[in-house]
């Protein structure tokens, strides 16, 4: 063998390697999965809240929280400063349901729902239980690194996406 053929020989198997690492990070990459174990309650589908806090259903799959919430908490420290505490419920037999923050926007919020998902950009809820007549809550909410934001989330569920406005501490025009 050449000394050039050697060399040629050690790049292609360096490409191989590389090419093998990196689709099996793109497996394991991927919004964080919330299980079934992290509802927090069910109710009756479709979630529409209360009187002063009016949850919407999109996508025939989840109720989110109202499109106003004035409400935005200030944390004493960390990368995130403000949180808005909101539930998200998702209709059993459905999913799973896909919820992100637009690229545009995650250097200013992020979100959270289940008890083990961490402050993500973007976040899988697993299709939970079989009655379309039932939902199951997810406790969570909105981070935000100003006091207040018009926040667009991005829905996926079903085959279907739509972007939902959340009026974050002031209202969205």
């Amino acid at each position: 063998m050449t000394r050039l053929s050697i060399v040629v020989l050690i790049l292609a198997l360096a490409l191989a390697a590389a090419t093998v690492a990196s689709s099996r990070g793109a497996l394991r990459s991927g919004p964080p999965s919330v299980p079934c174990s992290e509802i927090i309650d069910d109710t009756n589908w479709p979630y529409l809240g209360s009187r002063t806090s009016r949850y919407r259903p999109v996508l025939g799959a989840v109720s989110v929280p109202p499109a106003y919430s004035p409400q935005v908490v200030r944390l004493r420290d960390g990368a995130w400063p403000y949180w808005q505490k909101a539930g998200l419920v998702v209709r059993a037999g459905r999913g799973p349901v896909t919820v992100s923050v637009p690229p545009a926007w995650r250097t200013r919020a992020a979100i959270t729902w289940g008890g083990n998902t961490g402050i993500v950009s973007s976040l899988r809820i697993v299709r939970c239980g079989s009655d379309p007549s039932r939902g199951n809550a997810y406790a969570g909410g909105f981070y935000l690194r100003s006091r207040s934001a018009c926040l667009p989330l991005i829905f996926h569920a079903r085959g279907q996406s739509t972007t939902v406005r959340f009026g974050l501490g002031r209202r969205c025009g």
